[in-house]
């Protein structure tokens, strides 16, 4: 996950499942920025894609690219990783 897009989350009210995978995470410096290996089930995933949703702008939420772009990435990972399916 995208360090944008954790300090995001951790500024709205998480679900105990997600605040416990937030907690657990373990942090990657990459270049300017981090990113967080956060172990949790797919499901726990697509529950913080939800909640980071406002990141891609609309709403009357101003749209900062750099998150707009991290919330994209991360969510190309989660459908790479965990594909929704039967």
């Amino acid at each position: 996950m995208p360090g944008k897009v954790a300090d995001v989350l951790r500024a709205v009210g998480l679900e105990p499942a997600e605040r416990a995978a937030l907690d657990q995470e373990a942090t990657v410096r990459r270049g300017q920025g981090y990113t967080l290996r956060v172990t949790a089930v797919p499901a726990v995933h697509r529950q913080l894609l939800t909640r980071c949703q406002p990141l891609d702008g609309g709403q009357g939420v101003p749209t900062v690219p750099a998150q707009r772009k991290a919330r994209r990435e991360y969510e190309n990972r989660v459908s790479t990783h965990a594909p929704i399916g039967p």
